[in-house]
């Protein structure tokens, strides 16, 4: 059975470790996951994020190489100078309304796959050559003259050849060395050139067209059915232009290598520095937890050690040391009550052990009505005794039944009155002086009511030295106030408070029969607070001790 309780006793040592691991584990648990799924959504987000801005710089690049290659077109290039130029991941390609690959430009190596752009439109991605592209397009319209003289043949005049196509000076055909921001602003400046160069060869050839025409009519000016017929030619182009987005995916990769590396890493970091400070917050608590354990009955006196810092551990520490003081004062309290419940028990029947033992060795030398007297006192003296310790006992346990019912209190007080009247008719004794009892109504335990009352005005009459005065009214505020007064020796401020705990006696040197139990005061403190009143001890205006009972009145 030994082995066996020391088996238990290391379990129950183990168990509370077993519960701190646990709940170091969990914190360190919950914190990791909390961040790995904020990391995770933030991955997530970050990613799609940047695969959309990388993204948009290629799409920016295509749609710039549309609008260079547009300009061109419609300022009078040709699709070949209009799709000059060379850039790596760059593919620009010119159809015709037919759909038949014109001109192509950019990327050499591209070149090849450009009839694969044909009808795409802008913003897909397509497949070329394996790598991922982004497409923009857009339409473009080139617009040509040419003049021709009517004649009965109706054969074309030699000025009726098509104007000529300003080509691009060669500095618009060098740029394959610029990067793509250079390149997009160069070929937006050809383009202007070769749109300056179109317009000032269309105004030469209207102002040789309109020399000719006046020519012709000074020479032949009785030729009336002749005429110039000036036509013009619109061709129909769509340009499209892809750029690589490997550049991009390449440094979408990388940042999600990165982040995969790092938040594993982080993770890891997070788990190790919560593991290790959640111990050492902890250790205070198990530290506590080992002291608590070793406080028994005999050691209450035992207090932990404060870790400081002020905070939760420190509150925690001077809290269990303040039901520690608690348990302790509660301990010494319940000490006190059964030593002095002991002794008070042990008086009265020691009284009667001892004239039971004399009547039984000398029946002739004690009269049997003596002797019951002796026991039937000492007898209502145990009975007050252990019904007081029953009341006390009850109000610590929260068990004091209190039935709540309107009672009169002014009643109650004239009873008591009365009885210490006739008591005092039978032989020298106290005068009551009951003339300031009003009336009162209070709401509780009419029998609880009346030992307070009992018990106040009792302790009066034993300390009175001849005259002992009850008072009662109903405040104002709602409040019944009784008062009972004696001009004994008074209680000292001193003991004001102390004479309402437990087998307390003031005059150590009195007897027995004059003293008491020393619990009538306290009785009547618990059931004046289980009636949620108060009372006190005051010096009274006879010169002696007054107290005073303080109890809600009954609104009704």
């Amino acid at each position: 059975m030994a082995d066996d309780a020391g088996r238990v006793g290391r379990r129950g040592r183990r168990g509370p470790r077993g519960r701190r691991g646990s709940l170091r584990l969990r914190i360190t648990a919950a914190a990791v996951l909390a961040v790995a799924l904020t990391l995770g959504a933030f991955a997530i987000v970050f990613a799609l994020v940047q695969q959309a801005v990388l993204a948009d710089a290629p799409r920016s690049a295509a749609s710039a190489d549309v609008d260079r290659a547009v300009a061109a077109l419609a300022g009078g290039s040709s699709p070949a100078v209009a799709v000059s130029g060379d850039a790596d991941g760059a593919l620009v390609a010119v159809f015709d309304s037919s759909g038949r690959l014109v001109a192509t430009g950019g990327d050499d190596d591209l070149a090849e796959h450009a009839r694969e752009l044909a009808g795409v439109t802008s913003g897909s991605r397509v497949s070329l050559d394996g790598d991922d592209f982004v497409v923009e397009a857009d339409g473009a319209e080139s617009a040509t003259t040419a003049t021709s003289t009517a004649s009965p043949s109706l054969s074309p005049s030699p000025s009726s050849s098509p104007s000529p196509v300003p080509e691009p000076s060669e500095s618009s055909s060098d740029d394959d060395a610029l990067d793509e921001d250079d390149a997009a602003e160069a070929a937006r400046d050809a383009a202007e050139d070769a749109r300056d160069a179109a317009e000032d060869a269309a105004e030469d050839a209207a102002a040789r067209a309109a020399d000719d025409a006046a020519a012709s009519s000074g020479s032949d000016e009785s030729s009336d059915d002749s005429a110039d017929d000036v036509q013009t030619v619109t061709t129909r182009w769509d340009v499209v232009a892809a750029r690589s987005l490997d550049e991009a995916q390449a440094a979408s990769s990388a940042s999600l290598l990165t982040l995969g590396v790092a938040v594993p890493v982080a993770l890891l970091v997070l788990g190790v520095t919560t593991w290790f400070v959640v111990g050492r917050a902890l250790r205070p608590v198990e530290s506590m937890r080992r002291e608590v354990a070793e406080v028994t009955a005999a050691n209450l006196s035992h207090r932990l050690a404060d870790p400081g810092g002020g905070d939760e551990v420190s509150r925690l520490a001077s809290t269990l040391n303040g039901m520690l003081d608690r348990l302790d004062a509660s301990a010494t309290a319940q000490r006190r009550f059964v030593g002095d419940a002991s002794h008070e028990l042990k008086t009265p029947l020691a009284t009667i052990r001892q004239h039971a033992e004399v009547a039984l060795l000398h029946p002739d030398s004690i009269d049997g009505r003596a002797l019951a007297g002796t026991v039937l006192g000492e007898e209502a003296r145990l009975t007050s005794l252990v019904q007081g310790l029953l009341v006390l006992a009850r109000s610590d346990e929260g068990a004091l039944g209190v039935a709540r019912r309107p009672v009169d209190l002014d009643d109650l007080v004239l009873t008591e009155a009365a009885r210490l009247r006739s008591a005092a008719g039978t032989g020298p004794g106290v005068s009551v002086d009951a003339t300031a009892v009003g009336p009162a109504r209070v709401r509780g335990d009419e029998g609880l009511l009346g030992q307070v009352v009992r018990n106040l005005v009792a302790n009066a009459s034993r300390h009175a030295r001849s005259t002992v005065a009850l008072g009662l009214v109903e405040t104002p505020g709602g409040r019944a106030v009784l008062t009972v007064d004696d001009d004994g020796a008074g209680v000292a401020p001193e003991d004001h408070v102390r004479i309402f705990e437990r087998f307390v006696r003031l005059d150590e040197a009195r007897d027995r029969d004059a003293g008491g139990s020393g619990l009538g005061l306290a009785i009547v403190a618990e059931i004046v607070r289980v009636h949620g009143g108060s009372v006190r001890v005051e010096t009274a205006p006879l010169g002696g001790a007054r107290f005073v009972v303080d109890l809600p009145a009954d609104a009704a």
